[in-house]
């Protein structure tokens, strides 16, 4: 065995790994080969091993797994619908291949280039200022102290990530209604002007980053205190001694603490640059707003359930999944040059 650890291998020759312990069998082999061969042999029972002692967690694991499957890999086989002349009659196999001629359609489309200009828009707006929103509120809610406070604001904040977005359209627009919503009649006490904010393209946007960050900040919250839970207190202790302040401690030491959560889930975001979400948008947006606030969802719901146009919805839908994940494998390439946090 020493002679095999001292051995110098020539030029070309394979490095193999160090012979299982105890294991007389690789002595007697003669060529690397064989030895090669044994010792994957041994990998492959030792693997074998480590996941049946494992086992209770892949059990926990599978229904996700088939979950996944089946909702997420199997589908992907529509896609195929975005080249082809789609007869529902027919399925996908009986109708005629024509390559890429709906995407033609679609880059032919003025109204593709409508949708994808307000898509940008809409996902950079709730990147500015609905991203930011939950961090915001976990590090109000960590310097928090009182206890009972803190966990009715949070419980307050939870509130509207469980009300359907059918609920909550209903609810803005009874709000805002110019007839009967309670806006307007404020307005008026204040003596100025009703403003139709559900009507206008221009205030119709702010309305939709508004209500988006309303329904999620405090369900995005839940990640970020997570996180802050496992911060060690002697960091805080440390820096008491030194005399720094809270905000400082904020700046200092709660920050870089969910610099890689932050990372992780702004580049999840940015994959999702061109969906904005359909529930905000189709509960809210009516033809008058149609110019500013139609998406790529919306379109696709036009175009594949009410218009029965499925090749072409097929087509727009593949185009935005492509555009999202070539977003993401750029950004994740830049952000693991800079640093050691990423995806993957």
């Amino acid at each position: 065995m020493a002679d095999l650890h001292t051995e110098q291998h020539q030029p070309g020759s394979t490095t193999l790994a160090s012979p299982p312990r105890g294991a007389g069998v690789y002595d007697t082999l003669g060529t690397e080969q064989e030895r090669a061969a044994y010792l994957k042999r041994v990998l492959r029972r030792q693997t074998a091993r480590r996941a049946w002692r494992m086992r209770d967690f892949y059990i926990l694991l599978a229904p996700m797994v088939a979950l996944l499957f089946v909702f997420k890999y199997i589908p992907m086989y529509g896609v195929s619908i975005a080249f082809v002349d789609y007869n529902i009659v027919e399925g996908v196999l009986g109708s005629t291949w024509n390559n890429f001629k709906w995407f033609d359609w679609v880059f032919g489309d003025p109204f593709f280039w409508r949708v994808l200009r307000n898509t940008v828009i809409l996902a950079v707006l709730r990147t500015i200022f609905a991203f930011p929103a939950p961090i915001i509120l976990a590090l109000l809610l960590n310097e928090v102290r009182v206890t009972p406070y803190k966990r009715a604001v949070q419980s307050i904040s939870y509130l509207p990530h469980f009300i359907s977005w059918v609920v909550l359209g209903g609810i803005v627009k009874e709000l805002l209604s110019m007839q009967r919503g309670v806006v307007p009649y404020v307005m008026q006490l204040l003596g100025m002007e009703p403003y139709p904010i559900l009507t206008t393209p221009e205030t119709f946007r702010a309305l939709i980053i508004v209500v988006t960050i309303w329904q999620s900040v405090g369900w995005g919250t839940i990640v970020y205190l997570a996180a802050l839970s496992g911060v060690d207190i002697q960091l805080y202790e440390s820096a008491a001694i030194d005399g720094t302040n809270r905000w400082q401690n904020v700046i200092h030491i709660t920050i870089p603490a969910l610099v890689p959560v932050i990372t992780i889930l702004f580049l999840l975001g940015v994959g999702n640059i061109l969906e904005f979400g359909f529930d905000p948008i189709f509960n809210l947006y009516n033809s008058n707003v149609y110019e500013k606030v139609d998406v790529f969802e919306t379109l696709v719901y036009r175009s594949g359930i009410e218009g029965a146009r499925y090749s072409y919805a097929t087509a727009v839908q593949l185009f935005q999944n492509a555009v999202g994940m070539i977003v993401l494998i750029g950004a994740n390439l830049i952000v693991r040059r800079n640093s050691e946090y990423g995806v993957w």
